[in-house]
Protein backbone atom coordinates (compact mmCIF):
# COMPACT_ATOMS: atom_id res chain seq x y z
CA UNK A 1 0.00 0.00 0.00
CA UNK A 2 1.43 3.35 -1.06
CA UNK A 3 1.41 5.94 1.76
CA UNK A 4 -0.52 9.14 1.20
CA UNK A 5 1.39 12.24 0.20
CA UNK A 6 1.12 13.77 3.67
CA UNK A 7 2.47 10.61 5.32
CA UNK A 8 5.56 10.43 3.13
CA UNK A 9 8.90 11.79 4.31
CA UNK A 10 9.93 15.01 2.61
CA UNK A 11 13.18 15.13 0.65
CA UNK A 12 14.66 18.46 -0.37
CA UNK A 13 16.83 18.15 -3.50
CA UNK A 14 19.32 20.98 -4.11
CA UNK A 15 21.27 21.21 -7.38
CA UNK A 16 21.98 24.06 -9.79
CA UNK A 17 21.62 21.76 -12.82
CA UNK A 18 17.98 21.38 -13.97
CA UNK A 19 18.62 17.94 -15.45
CA UNK A 20 19.89 16.64 -12.11
CA UNK A 21 16.87 18.05 -10.29
CA UNK A 22 14.55 16.42 -12.80
CA UNK A 23 16.32 13.08 -12.58
CA UNK A 24 16.31 12.91 -8.79
CA UNK A 25 12.72 14.14 -8.51
CA UNK A 26 11.59 11.48 -10.98
CA UNK A 27 13.51 8.79 -9.12
CA UNK A 28 12.16 9.64 -5.66
CA UNK A 29 8.64 10.99 -6.28
CA UNK A 30 6.81 7.65 -5.92
CA UNK A 31 8.03 7.13 -2.36
CA UNK A 32 8.66 10.64 -1.01
CA UNK A 33 7.38 14.19 -1.09
CA UNK A 34 9.90 16.12 -3.17
CA UNK A 35 10.92 19.75 -2.91
CA UNK A 36 13.57 21.20 -5.21
CA UNK A 37 15.88 24.21 -5.08
CA UNK A 38 18.37 25.31 -7.73
CA UNK A 39 20.59 27.35 -5.40
CA UNK A 40 21.70 27.49 -1.78
CA UNK A 41 19.67 30.54 -0.74
CA UNK A 42 16.41 29.04 -1.97
CA UNK A 43 17.23 25.75 -0.25
CA UNK A 44 17.73 27.52 3.08
CA UNK A 45 14.44 29.41 2.68
CA UNK A 46 12.52 26.20 1.94
CA UNK A 47 14.14 24.36 4.85
CA UNK A 48 13.44 27.19 7.28
CA UNK A 49 9.79 27.42 6.21
CA UNK A 50 9.16 23.67 6.59
CA UNK A 51 12.11 21.51 7.68
CA UNK A 52 12.42 18.45 5.40
CA UNK A 53 13.25 14.95 6.60
CA UNK A 54 16.32 14.71 4.38
CA UNK A 55 18.41 16.98 2.13
CA UNK A 56 20.19 15.81 -1.04
CA UNK A 57 22.69 18.58 -1.57
CA UNK A 58 24.99 19.31 -4.48
CA UNK A 59 28.39 20.65 -3.45
CA UNK A 60 29.52 22.63 -6.48
CA UNK A 61 27.04 25.50 -6.87
CA UNK A 62 27.62 29.20 -7.66
CA UNK A 63 27.42 31.92 -5.00
CA UNK A 64 26.87 29.53 -2.08
CA UNK A 65 28.36 26.05 -2.30
CA UNK A 66 26.94 22.96 -0.60
CA UNK A 67 29.42 23.09 2.27
CA UNK A 68 28.15 26.52 3.32
CA UNK A 69 24.52 25.48 2.90
CA UNK A 70 25.17 22.50 5.17
CA UNK A 71 26.89 24.68 7.77
CA UNK A 72 23.88 26.98 7.91
CA UNK A 73 21.41 24.11 8.12
CA UNK A 74 23.32 22.68 11.06
CA UNK A 75 23.55 26.07 12.74
CA UNK A 76 19.76 26.60 12.70
CA UNK A 77 17.79 25.00 15.54
CA UNK A 78 14.93 23.95 13.26
CA UNK A 79 17.17 22.05 10.82
CA UNK A 80 20.19 20.98 12.84
CA UNK A 81 18.98 17.37 13.04
CA UNK A 82 17.99 17.05 9.37
CA UNK A 83 20.37 14.58 7.66
CA UNK A 84 22.29 15.90 4.67
CA UNK A 85 23.64 13.66 1.91
CA UNK A 86 26.10 15.36 -0.43
CA UNK A 87 25.85 14.84 -4.19
CA UNK A 88 29.21 15.38 -5.80
CA UNK A 89 31.55 14.52 -8.61
CA UNK A 90 34.48 15.08 -6.24
CA UNK A 91 36.26 11.93 -5.18
CA UNK A 92 39.17 13.24 -3.12
CA UNK A 93 39.41 12.13 0.53
CA UNK A 94 39.86 15.75 1.62
CA UNK A 95 36.49 16.67 0.07
CA UNK A 96 34.71 13.95 2.02
CA UNK A 97 36.52 14.89 5.23
CA UNK A 98 35.35 18.48 4.82
CA UNK A 99 31.80 17.34 4.09
CA UNK A 100 31.59 15.19 7.21
CA UNK A 101 33.16 17.97 9.28
CA UNK A 102 30.36 20.41 8.33
CA UNK A 103 27.66 17.89 9.22
CA UNK A 104 26.93 15.58 6.28
CA UNK A 105 25.91 11.99 7.02
CA UNK A 106 26.81 10.44 3.65
CA UNK A 107 28.05 11.03 0.09
CA UNK A 108 26.59 9.95 -3.25
CA UNK A 109 29.01 10.31 -6.13
CA UNK A 110 28.01 11.47 -9.59
CA UNK A 111 27.05 10.15 -12.03
CA UNK A 112 24.43 8.78 -9.68
CA UNK A 113 23.31 5.16 -9.51
CA UNK A 114 19.53 4.98 -8.87
CA UNK A 115 19.72 1.88 -6.63
CA UNK A 116 22.44 3.49 -4.52
CA UNK A 117 20.44 6.73 -4.24
CA UNK A 118 17.29 4.86 -3.16
CA UNK A 119 19.18 2.68 -0.68
CA UNK A 120 21.05 5.53 0.99
CA UNK A 121 18.01 7.80 1.12
CA UNK A 122 15.98 4.97 2.67
CA UNK A 123 18.71 4.20 5.25
CA UNK A 124 19.13 7.80 6.37
CA UNK A 125 15.39 8.34 6.61
CA UNK A 126 15.11 5.25 8.81
CA UNK A 127 17.83 6.64 11.05
CA UNK A 128 16.02 9.99 11.13
CA UNK A 129 12.73 8.27 12.01
CA UNK A 130 14.37 6.51 14.94
CA UNK A 131 16.02 9.74 16.07
CA UNK A 132 12.66 11.53 15.97
CA UNK A 133 11.04 8.66 17.87
CA UNK A 134 13.69 8.85 20.59
CA UNK A 135 13.32 12.63 20.76
CA UNK A 136 9.57 12.24 21.21
CA UNK A 137 10.13 9.59 23.86
CA UNK A 138 12.61 11.82 25.67
CA UNK A 139 10.14 14.71 25.59
CA UNK A 140 7.41 12.43 26.95
CA UNK A 141 9.70 11.10 29.66
CA UNK A 142 10.71 14.62 30.64
CA UNK A 143 7.07 15.64 31.00
CA UNK A 144 6.34 12.47 32.95
CA UNK A 145 9.26 13.09 35.32
CA UNK A 146 8.12 16.68 35.81
CA UNK A 147 4.60 15.46 36.55
CA UNK A 148 5.85 12.92 39.07
CA UNK A 149 8.11 15.50 40.68
CA UNK A 150 5.16 17.84 40.92
CA UNK A 151 3.21 15.14 42.72
CA UNK A 152 6.13 14.51 45.07
CA UNK A 153 6.46 18.24 45.73
CA UNK A 154 2.76 18.52 46.52
CA UNK A 155 3.03 15.56 48.89
CA UNK A 156 6.08 17.16 50.46
CA UNK A 157 4.24 20.45 50.87
CA UNK A 158 1.33 18.63 52.50
CA UNK A 159 3.68 16.81 54.87
CA UNK A 160 5.33 20.10 55.79
CA UNK A 161 1.99 21.67 56.56
CA UNK A 162 0.99 18.73 58.76
CA UNK A 163 4.22 19.00 60.76
CA UNK A 164 3.96 22.78 61.01
CA UNK A 165 0.33 22.52 62.11
CA UNK A 166 1.32 20.09 64.85
CA UNK A 167 3.94 22.51 66.09
CA UNK A 168 1.50 25.42 65.98
CA UNK A 169 -1.15 23.41 67.78
CA UNK A 170 1.14 22.76 70.75
CA UNK A 171 3.16 25.98 70.80
CA UNK A 172 2.18 29.31 72.26
CA UNK A 173 2.86 30.93 68.89
CA UNK A 174 0.29 31.49 66.19
CA UNK A 175 0.62 30.40 62.59
CA UNK A 176 1.44 33.99 61.75
CA UNK A 177 4.73 33.62 63.62
CA UNK A 178 5.61 30.83 61.19
CA UNK A 179 4.68 32.96 58.18
CA UNK A 180 6.45 36.08 59.42
CA UNK A 181 9.70 34.33 60.26
CA UNK A 182 9.64 32.51 56.93
CA UNK A 183 9.36 35.79 55.06
CA UNK A 184 11.90 37.52 57.33
CA UNK A 185 14.40 34.77 56.49
CA UNK A 186 13.72 35.15 52.79
CA UNK A 187 14.22 38.94 52.88
CA UNK A 188 17.42 38.67 54.95
CA UNK A 189 18.85 36.03 52.61
CA UNK A 190 18.03 38.07 49.51
CA UNK A 191 19.75 41.10 51.04
CA UNK A 192 22.79 39.07 52.10
CA UNK A 193 23.05 37.60 48.59
CA UNK A 194 24.22 41.02 47.46
CA UNK A 195 27.43 40.60 49.48
CA UNK A 196 30.28 39.17 47.38
CA UNK A 197 31.03 36.61 50.08
CA UNK A 198 27.60 35.01 49.77
CA UNK A 199 26.64 35.68 46.15
CA UNK A 200 27.59 32.18 44.96
CA UNK A 201 25.93 30.42 47.91
CA UNK A 202 22.70 32.37 48.16
CA UNK A 203 21.30 31.64 44.74
CA UNK A 204 17.57 32.02 44.10
CA UNK A 205 16.92 28.24 44.46
CA UNK A 206 19.00 28.09 47.66
CA UNK A 207 17.15 31.03 49.19
CA UNK A 208 13.85 29.38 48.31
CA UNK A 209 15.04 26.17 49.97
CA UNK A 210 15.94 28.04 53.17
CA UNK A 211 12.56 29.82 53.23
CA UNK A 212 10.71 26.57 52.51
CA UNK A 213 12.49 24.81 55.40
CA UNK A 214 12.22 27.67 57.90
CA UNK A 215 8.68 26.84 59.17
CA UNK A 216 10.06 23.64 60.73
CA UNK A 217 12.56 25.44 62.94
CA UNK A 218 10.60 24.75 66.15
CA UNK A 219 9.15 21.35 65.23
CA UNK A 220 10.97 19.91 68.26
CA UNK A 221 8.64 21.77 70.62
CA UNK A 222 6.13 18.98 69.99
CA UNK A 223 8.23 16.94 72.44
CA UNK A 224 8.21 19.55 75.21
CA UNK A 225 5.69 18.98 78.06
CA UNK A 226 2.77 21.44 78.21
CA UNK A 227 3.60 22.57 81.73
CA UNK A 228 6.91 23.89 80.39
CA UNK A 229 5.98 24.89 76.85
CA UNK A 230 2.90 26.88 77.95
CA UNK A 231 4.08 28.04 81.35
CA UNK A 232 2.81 31.65 81.91
CA UNK A 233 5.92 32.70 83.76
CA UNK A 234 9.68 32.42 83.84
CA UNK A 235 11.07 28.92 83.52
CA UNK A 236 13.20 27.46 86.28
CA UNK A 237 16.77 26.49 85.32
CA UNK A 238 15.70 22.86 85.18
CA UNK A 239 12.69 23.66 83.02
CA UNK A 240 14.79 25.80 80.69
CA UNK A 241 17.21 22.91 80.19
CA UNK A 242 14.27 20.78 79.08
CA UNK A 243 13.00 23.56 76.80
CA UNK A 244 16.42 23.80 75.19
CA UNK A 245 16.21 20.18 74.09
CA UNK A 246 13.63 21.14 71.43
CA UNK A 247 16.43 22.06 69.00
CA UNK A 248 18.09 18.64 69.11
CA UNK A 249 14.73 16.86 69.23
CA UNK A 250 13.53 18.72 66.15
CA UNK A 251 16.67 17.65 64.32
CA UNK A 252 16.13 14.03 65.36
CA UNK A 253 12.45 14.06 64.34
CA UNK A 254 13.32 15.31 60.87
CA UNK A 255 16.21 12.85 60.55
CA UNK A 256 13.89 10.00 61.50
CA UNK A 257 11.33 11.17 58.95
CA UNK A 258 14.04 11.18 56.29
CA UNK A 259 15.21 7.71 57.26
CA UNK A 260 11.68 6.37 56.91
CA UNK A 261 11.39 7.92 53.45
CA UNK A 262 14.73 6.38 52.47
CA UNK A 263 16.15 9.70 51.31
CA UNK A 264 16.26 13.06 53.05
CA UNK A 265 17.01 15.28 50.08
CA UNK A 266 18.01 18.95 50.17
CA UNK A 267 14.80 20.11 51.84
CA UNK A 268 15.01 17.88 54.91
CA UNK A 269 18.77 18.42 55.21
CA UNK A 270 18.14 22.17 55.31
CA UNK A 271 15.25 21.82 57.78
CA UNK A 272 17.42 19.63 60.03
CA UNK A 273 20.25 22.16 60.22
CA UNK A 274 17.85 25.05 60.89
CA UNK A 275 15.98 23.12 63.60
CA UNK A 276 19.21 22.04 65.32
CA UNK A 277 21.25 25.22 65.04
CA UNK A 278 18.92 28.24 65.16
CA UNK A 279 19.65 28.75 68.88
CA UNK A 280 23.43 28.66 68.42
CA UNK A 281 25.10 32.04 68.99
CA UNK A 282 27.87 33.74 67.08
CA UNK A 283 30.09 33.87 70.18
CA UNK A 284 29.65 30.16 70.94
CA UNK A 285 27.37 30.54 73.97
CA UNK A 286 24.25 29.05 72.35
CA UNK A 287 22.83 25.54 72.29
CA UNK A 288 22.73 22.58 71.75
CA UNK A 289 26.37 22.30 70.53
CA UNK A 290 27.91 25.67 71.40
CA UNK A 291 28.88 26.27 67.78
CA UNK A 292 30.49 29.62 67.02
CA UNK A 293 30.92 31.95 64.07
CA UNK A 294 30.72 30.45 60.62
CA UNK A 295 30.63 26.90 61.99
CA UNK A 296 26.94 27.70 62.50
CA UNK A 297 25.13 27.02 59.19
CA UNK A 298 24.17 30.20 57.37
CA UNK A 299 20.51 29.14 57.26
CA UNK A 300 20.47 28.93 61.08
CA UNK A 301 22.21 32.30 61.46
CA UNK A 302 19.48 33.87 59.33
CA UNK A 303 16.79 32.04 61.28
CA UNK A 304 18.25 33.21 64.61
CA UNK A 305 17.72 36.89 63.77
CA UNK A 306 14.27 36.31 62.26
CA UNK A 307 13.08 34.17 65.19
CA UNK A 308 14.33 36.47 67.97
CA UNK A 309 13.06 39.61 66.23
CA UNK A 310 9.57 38.16 65.88
CA UNK A 311 9.56 36.82 69.45
CA UNK A 312 10.44 40.26 70.78
CA UNK A 313 7.57 41.88 68.88
CA UNK A 314 4.86 39.43 69.93
CA UNK A 315 2.92 38.60 73.08
CA UNK A 316 3.73 35.28 74.73
CA UNK A 317 2.19 33.70 77.83
CA UNK A 318 5.24 34.78 79.81
CA UNK A 319 5.79 38.29 78.36
CA UNK A 320 4.33 41.33 76.69
CA UNK A 321 5.31 42.58 73.24
CA UNK A 322 8.13 45.07 72.81
CA UNK A 323 7.97 48.06 70.52
CA UNK A 324 9.64 47.80 67.16
CA UNK A 325 12.35 50.24 68.28
CA UNK A 326 13.10 48.16 71.38
CA UNK A 327 13.30 44.97 69.33
CA UNK A 328 15.68 46.56 66.79
CA UNK A 329 17.88 47.82 69.62
CA UNK A 330 18.16 44.34 71.12
CA UNK A 331 19.12 42.84 67.77
CA UNK A 332 21.80 45.51 67.40
CA UNK A 333 23.07 44.82 70.91
CA UNK A 334 23.44 41.15 69.95
CA UNK A 335 25.61 42.01 66.93
CA UNK A 336 28.78 39.92 67.10
CA UNK A 337 27.66 38.13 70.26
CA UNK A 338 24.30 36.45 69.61
CA UNK A 339 24.10 37.21 65.91
CA UNK A 340 26.26 37.10 62.77
CA UNK A 341 27.32 40.73 62.12
CA UNK A 342 26.60 40.44 58.39
CA UNK A 343 23.10 39.14 59.05
CA UNK A 344 22.51 42.04 61.43
CA UNK A 345 23.73 44.39 58.70
CA UNK A 346 21.19 42.83 56.32
CA UNK A 347 18.55 43.16 59.03
CA UNK A 348 19.19 46.89 59.42
CA UNK A 349 19.14 47.42 55.64
CA UNK A 350 15.72 45.79 55.23
CA UNK A 351 13.70 47.44 57.99
CA UNK A 352 11.00 48.74 55.66
CA UNK A 353 10.42 45.31 54.13
CA UNK A 354 10.41 43.59 57.53
CA UNK A 355 7.87 46.11 58.79
CA UNK A 356 5.66 45.40 55.79
CA UNK A 357 5.75 41.68 56.54
CA UNK A 358 4.95 42.28 60.21
CA UNK A 359 1.92 44.36 59.26
CA UNK A 360 0.74 41.87 56.65
CA UNK A 361 0.81 38.90 59.05
CA UNK A 362 -0.21 40.62 62.27
CA UNK A 363 -1.65 38.39 64.99
CA UNK A 364 -5.39 38.60 65.47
Amino acid sequence: MTPSTNERPTVLVVDDTPANLSLLASLLKDQYRIKVANNGAKALDLAAAAPPDLVLLDIMMPEMDGYEVCRRLKAAEATQHVPVIFLTAKTEIEDEELGFSVGAVDFIHKPISPPIVLARVRTQLQVKAWHDFLQDQNAWLKKEVERRLSEVNRLQESSIMVMVSLAEFRDECTGNHIRRTQEYVRVLAEQLAGAPKYAAQLTVPHIELIAKSAPLHDIGKIAIPDNILLKPGKLTPEEFEIMKTHAQRGYEMLRTAGNHMGERGDFLEMAMEIARCHHEKWDGSGYPNRLAGESIPLSARLMAVADVFDALLTVRPYKTAMTREQAVTIIQQGNGAHFDPQVVEAFMATQDELQRIAEMWVDA
